[in-house]
């Protein structure tokens, strides 16, 4: 009896040594449970091949059904059972696409996206590169294959989410709300978005989406911040050892492929031109803003200088859902 007993008093003891901290000792483990930011640096002379398994697997674990591969220096997309999202990344050529009712053709650069329903493959006259984007559920019959958003008149600049200021340059490929956009697909959403300063936010874990950056122009000092603390944040549970670690920053290049996943605090700053894709589409209402509690942390332990935490000014006098 006394033998069954011991593992019980043994766990005891350990939380009473935990309850002297308080909860924030639980609570830091609970702040670690948002997954991680992810990156394949796929302009570089090796494509990063590690860092982008490792993307693809976190990818695939969390959204079943879903995939996400690189094709590089090719012309060709052989026919597939599933539909397709292709995002050009490198080279310019003509384009057709195969198998289906018809047969289309196109020029294609970077920035251009071709949707490929079951049966339909992609031949090119010259090389080109693609991040492509498996997803199981259909686009509607009027969705092109070819989306061009520097090409197409139906797609003008739209300001909003990453990129609000006055002249900003963001072309919705596809989109939720046919009030944005001519293109509607819910099971992803692109906007190709020139990023100088955006708010600071996350999507829920619960009817959120996770979300993708495919870098194509960079300025000096463009970058992303990211922040695994939402907990910690959202209850302005912050100390000042903990505000020092509060925010990671990764400066990009051009071919970056940034996973966000949903639950993940970001934010872009510095000046980058990528396609911003969420999977799956761009919920309203799930881009939650946490620039108020950034500004009420930093005022409650009077930070300064070096020491401020990072935050979008005009984010930051109340609350901001889009």
């Amino acid at each position: 009896m006394l033998a069954s007993v011991r593992p019980w008093i043994a766990t005891l003891c350990w939380i009473w040594l935990l309850l002297p901290s308080g909860c924030s000792g639980l609570s830091e483990i609970s702040h670690h449970r948002v997954p991680r930011m992810a990156i394949a640096h796929l302009g570089s002379a090796d494509r990063d091949a590690d860092g982008f398994a490792s993307l693809r697997s976190a990818f695939r674990l969390r959204n079943p059904g879903h995939d996400v591969s690189f094709k590089g220096n090719t012309r060709t997309l052989l026919p597939y059972s599933k539909t397709r999202a292709a995002f050009v990344t490198e080279g310019k050529g003509r384009a057709q696409i195969s198998g289906g009712a018809a047969h289309r053709s196109s020029n294609l650069v970077l920035g251009d996206l071709v949707v490929l329903r079951p049966g339909e493959g992609l031949l090119t006259d010259a090389p080109l590169s693609f991040v492509i984007f498996e997803v199981p559920d259909a686009p509607p019959v009027d969705v092109p294959g070819f989306i061009r958003p520097d090409w197409d008149p139906a797609i003008t600049d739209t300001p909003g989410g990453c990129a609000e200021e006055q002249g900003a340059y963001r072309r919705i490929l596809l989109t939720w709300k046919p009030e944005v956009g001519r293109y509607i697909w819910h099971g992803l959403n692109a906007h190709r978005v020139r990023i100088t300063d955006s708010f600071t936010h996350y999507h829920p874990v619960v009817g959120g989406f996770d979300e993708f950056y495919l870098v194509q122009m960079v300025q000096p000092g463009g970058a992303i911040l990211t922040s695994r603390y939402t907990a910690a944040i959202e209850s302005r549970d912050v100390n000042r050892a903990l505000s020092a670690d509060l925010f990671r920053k990764d400066e990009l290049s051009v071919g970056d492929l940034v996973y966000l996943p949903r639950g993940l605090i970001h934010r872009g700053i510095g000046g980058v031109l990528a396609h911003v894709i969420t999977v799956p589409g761009f919920r309203p209402g799930a881009e939650i803003g946490v620039d108020h509690h950034l500004r009420a942390i930093t005022e409650e332990l009077q930070l300064s200088g070096d020491e401020m935490i990072p935050y979008h000014q005009q984010s930051a006098n109340q609350p901001l859902v889009k």
